[in-house]
Protein backbone atom coordinates (compact mmCIF):
# COMPACT_ATOMS: atom_id res chain seq x y z
CA UNK A 1 0.00 0.00 0.00
CA UNK A 2 1.19 3.33 -0.82
CA UNK A 3 1.94 5.45 1.91
CA UNK A 4 2.84 9.21 0.59
CA UNK A 5 2.22 11.93 2.45
CA UNK A 6 -0.92 14.55 1.44
CA UNK A 7 0.31 18.02 1.99
CA UNK A 8 -3.11 19.92 4.13
CA UNK A 9 -3.83 22.94 5.94
CA UNK A 10 -5.60 22.60 9.22
CA UNK A 11 -8.32 24.95 9.41
CA UNK A 12 -8.60 25.25 13.87
CA UNK A 13 -10.85 26.68 16.25
CA UNK A 14 -9.15 28.09 18.89
CA UNK A 15 -7.70 31.61 17.15
CA UNK A 16 -4.15 30.17 17.45
CA UNK A 17 -1.51 29.71 14.39
CA UNK A 18 0.64 27.39 14.94
CA UNK A 19 2.82 24.54 12.31
CA UNK A 20 3.28 21.07 13.00
CA UNK A 21 5.06 17.97 11.40
CA UNK A 22 2.41 15.12 10.51
CA UNK A 23 3.11 11.82 12.04
CA UNK A 24 4.13 10.75 8.33
CA UNK A 25 5.79 13.38 7.10
CA UNK A 26 3.09 16.02 6.47
CA UNK A 27 3.83 18.93 6.59
CA UNK A 28 0.65 21.22 8.08
CA UNK A 29 -0.31 24.84 8.80
CA UNK A 30 -2.44 25.68 11.69
CA UNK A 31 -5.18 28.28 10.77
CA UNK A 32 -7.07 29.56 13.64
CA UNK A 33 -10.05 30.68 12.91
CA UNK A 34 -11.20 32.63 16.43
CA UNK A 35 -14.79 32.90 17.17
CA UNK A 36 -15.19 28.68 16.54
CA UNK A 37 -15.49 26.01 19.78
CA UNK A 38 -13.99 22.94 18.84
CA UNK A 39 -17.35 21.14 18.13
CA UNK A 40 -18.53 18.10 15.85
CA UNK A 41 -17.91 19.17 12.07
CA UNK A 42 -20.77 16.99 10.48
CA UNK A 43 -21.07 17.99 6.93
CA UNK A 44 -19.06 19.61 3.81
CA UNK A 45 -19.93 20.70 0.53
CA UNK A 46 -18.54 22.20 -2.63
CA UNK A 47 -20.74 24.50 -5.16
CA UNK A 48 -21.24 22.44 -8.34
CA UNK A 49 -18.61 22.84 -10.33
CA UNK A 50 -17.11 25.73 -8.28
CA UNK A 51 -13.93 25.17 -6.50
CA UNK A 52 -13.03 28.67 -4.69
CA UNK A 53 -16.17 28.29 -1.88
CA UNK A 54 -17.69 25.43 0.11
CA UNK A 55 -19.50 25.54 2.99
CA UNK A 56 -19.41 23.33 6.39
CA UNK A 57 -21.93 22.44 9.10
CA UNK A 58 -21.44 21.51 12.95
CA UNK A 59 -23.12 22.18 16.12
CA UNK A 60 -25.11 25.43 15.82
CA UNK A 61 -23.99 26.66 12.72
CA UNK A 62 -23.34 26.73 8.83
CA UNK A 63 -20.22 28.22 7.65
CA UNK A 64 -19.15 29.59 4.08
CA UNK A 65 -15.40 29.70 3.47
CA UNK A 66 -13.18 31.01 0.73
CA UNK A 67 -10.92 27.54 0.32
CA UNK A 68 -8.23 29.75 -1.40
CA UNK A 69 -7.62 32.36 1.76
CA UNK A 70 -9.10 30.48 3.76
CA UNK A 71 -11.30 32.78 5.57
CA UNK A 72 -14.56 32.41 6.47
CA UNK A 73 -16.80 34.27 4.57
CA UNK A 74 -20.40 33.79 6.74
CA UNK A 75 -21.71 32.30 9.35
CA UNK A 76 -25.74 31.01 9.79
CA UNK A 77 -26.08 30.15 13.66
CA UNK A 78 -29.31 28.64 14.83
CA UNK A 79 -29.07 28.73 18.68
CA UNK A 80 -28.59 25.44 20.33
CA UNK A 81 -29.17 23.09 17.40
CA UNK A 82 -27.26 20.97 15.50
CA UNK A 83 -26.69 20.96 11.74
CA UNK A 84 -27.01 17.30 10.85
CA UNK A 85 -26.81 17.68 7.47
CA UNK A 86 -26.18 20.41 4.24
CA UNK A 87 -25.92 20.57 0.54
CA UNK A 88 -25.76 23.33 -1.84
CA UNK A 89 -28.26 22.95 -4.81
CA UNK A 90 -26.71 22.88 -8.37
CA UNK A 91 -27.46 26.41 -9.40
CA UNK A 92 -25.53 27.29 -6.18
CA UNK A 93 -28.57 29.90 -4.92
CA UNK A 94 -29.82 27.87 -1.89
CA UNK A 95 -28.42 26.13 0.88
CA UNK A 96 -30.72 22.73 2.29
CA UNK A 97 -29.80 21.66 5.72
CA UNK A 98 -31.28 19.26 8.16
CA UNK A 99 -31.19 19.73 11.82
CA UNK A 100 -31.90 18.38 15.39
CA UNK A 101 -34.85 19.61 15.93
CA UNK A 102 -36.23 17.92 12.39
CA UNK A 103 -36.89 20.70 10.28
CA UNK A 104 -35.16 21.26 7.30
CA UNK A 105 -34.06 24.86 6.23
CA UNK A 106 -33.28 26.41 3.22
CA UNK A 107 -31.17 29.61 3.41
CA UNK A 108 -29.47 32.26 0.78
CA UNK A 109 -25.40 31.24 0.84
CA UNK A 110 -24.64 35.32 0.22
CA UNK A 111 -26.07 36.77 2.66
CA UNK A 112 -27.79 33.66 5.68
CA UNK A 113 -31.22 35.36 5.14
CA UNK A 114 -33.58 31.85 5.72
CA UNK A 115 -35.47 31.24 2.73
CA UNK A 116 -37.96 28.73 4.21
CA UNK A 117 -38.12 26.27 6.88
CA UNK A 118 -40.25 22.40 6.26
CA UNK A 119 -41.69 21.94 10.26
CA UNK A 120 -41.38 18.16 11.48
CA UNK A 121 -40.14 16.90 8.55
CA UNK A 122 -38.69 13.91 10.71
CA UNK A 123 -38.66 12.77 14.07
CA UNK A 124 -35.12 12.59 16.42
CA UNK A 125 -33.53 14.89 13.12
CA UNK A 126 -32.83 15.21 9.64
CA UNK A 127 -29.87 13.35 9.12
CA UNK A 128 -29.34 13.70 5.05
CA UNK A 129 -30.52 15.58 2.07
CA UNK A 130 -30.10 15.83 -1.19
CA UNK A 131 -31.41 18.28 -3.68
CA UNK A 132 -32.38 17.26 -7.71
CA UNK A 133 -30.03 19.13 -10.39
CA UNK A 134 -32.88 20.93 -11.46
CA UNK A 135 -33.98 22.06 -7.73
CA UNK A 136 -37.47 21.20 -7.96
CA UNK A 137 -37.11 18.10 -5.43
CA UNK A 138 -35.83 17.34 -2.19
CA UNK A 139 -34.81 13.87 -0.84
CA UNK A 140 -34.58 13.98 3.39
CA UNK A 141 -33.92 11.26 5.54
CA UNK A 142 -33.65 11.10 9.36
CA UNK A 143 -32.87 9.42 12.47
CA UNK A 144 -36.17 8.24 12.50
CA UNK A 145 -35.29 5.95 9.18
CA UNK A 146 -37.80 7.03 7.20
CA UNK A 147 -36.87 8.64 3.55
CA UNK A 148 -39.15 11.69 2.25
CA UNK A 149 -39.34 13.12 -1.20
CA UNK A 150 -40.73 16.57 -1.23
CA UNK A 151 -41.19 18.91 -4.08
CA UNK A 152 -39.68 22.14 -3.49
CA UNK A 153 -40.04 25.81 -4.67
CA UNK A 154 -39.88 28.99 -2.78
CA UNK A 155 -43.01 29.66 -2.02
CA UNK A 156 -44.42 25.86 -0.70
CA UNK A 157 -42.38 22.89 -0.04
CA UNK A 158 -45.26 19.74 -0.62
CA UNK A 159 -44.32 16.08 0.84
CA UNK A 160 -44.94 13.45 -2.14
CA UNK A 161 -44.13 10.54 -0.33
CA UNK A 162 -42.91 9.35 3.27
CA UNK A 163 -41.02 5.78 2.00
CA UNK A 164 -40.85 3.94 5.46
CA UNK A 165 -38.54 0.92 4.27
CA UNK A 166 -35.35 1.39 6.61
CA UNK A 167 -36.01 0.70 10.08
CA UNK A 168 -32.62 2.82 11.57
CA UNK A 169 -30.82 6.40 11.22
CA UNK A 170 -30.19 7.15 7.31
CA UNK A 171 -26.52 8.60 6.86
CA UNK A 172 -26.82 9.55 3.52
CA UNK A 173 -28.54 10.57 0.24
CA UNK A 174 -27.19 10.77 -3.58
CA UNK A 175 -29.37 11.44 -6.42
CA UNK A 176 -28.03 10.50 -9.67
CA UNK A 177 -27.23 13.45 -12.80
CA UNK A 178 -30.26 12.63 -14.71
CA UNK A 179 -32.61 13.28 -11.46
CA UNK A 180 -34.36 9.69 -11.98
CA UNK A 181 -33.56 7.71 -9.15
CA UNK A 182 -31.74 8.27 -5.98
CA UNK A 183 -30.45 5.92 -2.90
CA UNK A 184 -30.28 6.04 0.46
CA UNK A 185 -27.88 4.83 3.10
CA UNK A 186 -29.15 3.18 6.78
CA UNK A 187 -27.47 2.33 9.84
CA UNK A 188 -30.13 -0.95 8.93
CA UNK A 189 -27.44 -2.70 6.87
CA UNK A 190 -29.02 -1.57 3.71
CA UNK A 191 -29.21 1.21 1.21
CA UNK A 192 -32.66 1.18 -1.20
CA UNK A 193 -32.35 2.57 -4.90
CA UNK A 194 -35.92 4.92 -5.34
CA UNK A 195 -37.62 6.01 -8.40
CA UNK A 196 -37.24 9.88 -8.07
CA UNK A 197 -40.07 10.28 -10.44
CA UNK A 198 -42.32 8.14 -9.05
CA UNK A 199 -46.20 8.96 -8.34
CA UNK A 200 -48.62 7.29 -6.13
CA UNK A 201 -47.60 4.55 -3.42
CA UNK A 202 -44.60 3.32 -2.05
CA UNK A 203 -44.03 0.26 -4.58
CA UNK A 204 -44.14 2.74 -7.55
CA UNK A 205 -40.87 4.60 -5.82
CA UNK A 206 -38.65 1.40 -5.03
CA UNK A 207 -36.25 -0.04 -7.41
CA UNK A 208 -34.18 -2.19 -5.39
CA UNK A 209 -31.86 -2.71 -2.34
CA UNK A 210 -28.47 -3.95 -1.63
CA UNK A 211 -27.64 -5.58 2.12
CA UNK A 212 -24.55 -6.12 3.83
CA UNK A 213 -23.39 -6.88 7.32
CA UNK A 214 -23.02 -3.24 8.53
CA UNK A 215 -24.07 -0.30 9.43
CA UNK A 216 -23.89 1.89 6.31
CA UNK A 217 -22.18 5.90 7.04
CA UNK A 218 -21.85 6.63 2.92
CA UNK A 219 -22.96 5.79 -0.47
CA UNK A 220 -22.21 7.38 -3.75
CA UNK A 221 -22.43 7.02 -7.94
CA UNK A 222 -19.77 6.41 -10.02
CA UNK A 223 -20.02 9.18 -12.44
CA UNK A 224 -20.69 6.81 -14.91
CA UNK A 225 -23.54 5.47 -13.15
CA UNK A 226 -22.82 2.04 -13.97
CA UNK A 227 -21.16 1.52 -10.42
CA UNK A 228 -22.51 2.84 -6.63
CA UNK A 229 -19.96 2.16 -3.45
CA UNK A 230 -20.59 2.46 0.01
CA UNK A 231 -18.30 2.39 3.00
CA UNK A 232 -19.63 1.41 7.18
CA UNK A 233 -18.89 0.19 10.16
CA UNK A 234 -17.27 -3.10 8.78
CA UNK A 235 -14.26 -1.25 7.64
CA UNK A 236 -14.62 -2.11 4.14
CA UNK A 237 -15.12 0.27 1.06
CA UNK A 238 -17.91 -2.13 -1.53
CA UNK A 239 -18.65 -1.82 -5.11
CA UNK A 240 -21.87 -2.65 -6.24
CA UNK A 241 -23.13 -2.42 -9.62
CA UNK A 242 -25.79 -0.16 -10.02
CA UNK A 243 -27.99 -2.22 -12.07
CA UNK A 244 -27.98 -5.99 -9.95
CA UNK A 245 -26.87 -4.74 -6.85
CA UNK A 246 -24.63 -7.48 -6.79
CA UNK A 247 -21.15 -6.15 -4.79
CA UNK A 248 -18.17 -6.46 -7.19
CA UNK A 249 -15.71 -6.03 -5.05
CA UNK A 250 -14.60 -5.16 -1.61
CA UNK A 251 -11.66 -3.35 0.03
CA UNK A 252 -10.09 -3.16 3.11
CA UNK A 253 -10.76 0.67 3.69
CA UNK A 254 -9.16 0.81 7.52
CA UNK A 255 -7.10 -1.98 9.17
CA UNK A 256 -8.87 -1.05 12.53
CA UNK A 257 -11.78 1.37 12.49
CA UNK A 258 -15.12 2.57 10.56
CA UNK A 259 -14.71 3.81 7.40
CA UNK A 260 -17.44 6.93 7.98
CA UNK A 261 -17.00 8.54 4.82
CA UNK A 262 -16.37 8.70 0.65
CA UNK A 263 -16.08 11.09 -2.04
CA UNK A 264 -14.92 10.68 -5.71
CA UNK A 265 -12.94 13.08 -7.81
CA UNK A 266 -15.39 14.42 -11.18
CA UNK A 267 -13.68 12.15 -13.48
CA UNK A 268 -14.40 8.92 -11.22
CA UNK A 269 -10.36 7.92 -11.18
CA UNK A 270 -9.69 8.28 -7.44
CA UNK A 271 -11.55 8.03 -4.03
CA UNK A 272 -10.96 9.57 -0.81
CA UNK A 273 -11.85 7.79 2.16
CA UNK A 274 -11.89 9.03 6.01
CA UNK A 275 -13.22 7.25 9.22
CA UNK A 276 -12.48 6.21 13.26
CA UNK A 277 -8.66 5.63 12.37
CA UNK A 278 -8.16 9.56 11.87
CA UNK A 279 -6.63 8.74 8.37
CA UNK A 280 -7.70 10.29 4.91
CA UNK A 281 -6.53 7.87 2.34
CA UNK A 282 -6.53 8.73 -1.61
CA UNK A 283 -7.80 5.36 -3.86
CA UNK A 284 -7.11 4.77 -7.52
CA UNK A 285 -10.93 3.50 -8.45
CA UNK A 286 -9.95 1.11 -10.67
CA UNK A 287 -7.30 -0.62 -9.31
CA UNK A 288 -8.93 -0.44 -5.85
CA UNK A 289 -5.56 0.73 -3.16
CA UNK A 290 -4.88 3.59 -2.03
CA UNK A 291 -1.99 5.70 -3.20
CA UNK A 292 -1.54 8.21 -0.88
CA UNK A 293 -2.57 8.91 2.95
CA UNK A 294 -3.06 12.21 5.10
CA UNK A 295 -2.35 12.23 8.94
CA UNK A 296 -3.53 15.21 11.01
CA UNK A 297 -6.93 14.69 12.67
CA UNK A 298 -6.93 13.90 16.54
CA UNK A 299 -10.39 12.88 16.05
CA UNK A 300 -12.51 10.18 13.50
CA UNK A 301 -13.11 11.92 10.32
CA UNK A 302 -16.87 12.38 9.68
CA UNK A 303 -16.87 13.79 6.13
CA UNK A 304 -14.46 14.61 2.70
CA UNK A 305 -15.22 15.99 -0.26
CA UNK A 306 -13.09 16.57 -3.69
CA UNK A 307 -13.14 20.00 -4.60
CA UNK A 308 -14.57 19.87 -8.26
CA UNK A 309 -10.78 21.34 -9.91
CA UNK A 310 -9.46 18.36 -8.22
CA UNK A 311 -6.48 20.71 -7.15
CA UNK A 312 -7.81 20.03 -2.70
CA UNK A 313 -9.30 17.36 -0.96
CA UNK A 314 -11.57 18.87 2.56
CA UNK A 315 -11.85 16.64 5.48
CA UNK A 316 -14.01 17.46 8.57
CA UNK A 317 -13.32 15.65 12.13
CA UNK A 318 -15.59 15.14 15.16
CA UNK A 319 -12.99 17.10 16.84
CA UNK A 320 -13.93 20.20 15.01
CA UNK A 321 -11.09 20.37 12.73
CA UNK A 322 -11.57 21.42 8.76
CA UNK A 323 -7.91 20.21 6.73
CA UNK A 324 -7.42 21.00 3.44
CA UNK A 325 -5.30 18.58 1.42
CA UNK A 326 -3.46 19.19 -1.61
CA UNK A 327 -4.62 16.59 -4.18
CA UNK A 328 -1.15 15.38 -5.51
CA UNK A 329 0.27 16.11 -8.94
CA UNK A 330 -0.39 12.26 -10.13
CA UNK A 331 0.39 12.86 -13.49
CA UNK A 332 3.89 14.53 -12.62
CA UNK A 333 4.61 12.24 -10.21
CA UNK A 334 3.41 8.96 -13.59
CA UNK A 335 6.23 11.18 -15.66
CA UNK A 336 8.97 10.93 -12.66
CA UNK A 337 8.47 7.59 -12.20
Amino acid sequence: MGSSGINAEYMGSSGINAEYMGSSGINAEYMGSSGINAEYMGAVAFPHNYSELFITSSVNDIRVWHARTRNELLLIQVPQLECLSCVLSKDGKCIVSGWSDGKVRAFLPQSGRLLWTINDAHNGGVTAVAVSGDGSRLVSGGMDGKVRVWSITLDQQLMLVSLGEHKAKITQISINRGDTEFVSASHDGSCILWNLVGNSGEGSWRINALFATTQFSSILYHPDESQLITAGTDRKITYWDAVENDAIRIVDGSDSAAVNALALSQDGEWIVSGGDDKVVKLWNYDEGYYNYVGIGHSGGITRCQVAPDRKNIVSVGDEGAIMIWKFPDVEALKSEA
